[in-house]
């Protein structure tokens, strides 16, 4: 079987796959009182299947966040739909775990306090469900901090907490908006092994936002990269590398050439002197 056949029948299997996940048409218009409507994405259209890891990338203001935000039911949508085993979801749902930018942690709640709260939230608060929630906080390696505070830990500390507030719920989907790009190198690579594990312990379907294209391709089966003006899914690119994902496939040729093809797709949005350009020299757009 050549390349191309194997890359076929893997698309083909692919498909055959539970849908968990289905936007359709997603469209996000903010007002701006007398100034011009800003359309941050249109007509935007996806799915994840159930297990799968999708990342997001693109310049700035190309509306990635957006799309999370929306299906954390921390923004409304101008039109569109979003699904969840076929079913219509609007507004704030269990179904879904957020993962922030920043770990937005109570101060004056202790680390474990914090964890509960999707549980308060959703009226969950029983006791398996308390036991549950230790039991993901000693799997990310926070054990033995349950009772301090946030301000105890350090930032990638904080963020371990953060993960586990957004599974203790157990949420079919997990939403993850670029929570490690405030952390130093070092951690935000520990960090990413630490999603790798919890996706496949917890075997979550993910969606996860970021800059970084190394770290989009280390985690993702499929990564979707935006335009902006207004915010489009330019293309969908399938991973091609083995699972478990390992530090050494970071020197890869196919991570390295994936790495470079997307540096040039996305760099097409930025002028020579690294402001934000539309982007119509992208061949299609």
């Amino acid at each position: 079987m050549s390349d191309l056949e194997k890359l076929d029948y893997y698309v083909v299997e692919k498909e055959k796959e539970e849908k968990v996940l289905e936007v359709k048409n997603l469209t996000k218009i903010f007002k701006r009182g007398k100034e011009e409507p800003l359309v941050a994405i249109k007509d935007v259209s996806f799915y994840v299947k159930k297990k799968e890891l999708v990342s997001f990338i693109g310049p700035s203001g190309c509306g990635k966040t957006t799309i999370l935000r929306i299906l954390g039911g921390q923004e409304d949508a101008t039109s569109g739909e979003v699904r969840v085993d076929g079913k219509v979801v609007k507004g704030a749902s269990e179904q879904m775990g957020f993962v922030f930018q920043s770990p937005n942690l109570l101060p004056w709640f202790t680390n474990i306090q914090n964890v509960l709260l999707p549980l308060k939230y959703f009226g969950k608060l029983t006791k398996e469900n308390v036991e549950y929630a230790y039991q993901v906080f000693e799997s990310i390696g926070l054990k033995g901090f349950e009772d301090k505070y946030p301000d105890e830990l350090s930032g990638g500390m904080q963020q371990r907490v953060g993960i586990a507030r957004a599974l203790v719920h157990k949420p079919k989907i997990l939403l993850m908006d670029e929570p490690f790009g405030a952390l130093d190198a070092l951690t935000r690579r520990k960090m990413d092994f630490l999603t790798l594990d919890v996706w496949k312990r917890w075997e979550s379907t993910i969606c996860f936002v970021t800059h970084s294209i190394p770290e989009a391709i280390l985690l993702s089966d499929r990564i979707f990269v935006m335009k902006i003006g207004p915010g489009e899914i330019i293309k969908e690119v399938i991973v091609p590398l083995p699972r478990p994902r390992t530090a050494d496939m970071l020197r890869w040729n196919e991570f390295l050439d994936l790495e470079s093809e997307l540096e040039k797709l996305i760099g097409k949005f930025y002028d020579l002197g690294g402001n934000l350009s539309n982007g119509k020299d992208i061949e299609g757009y």
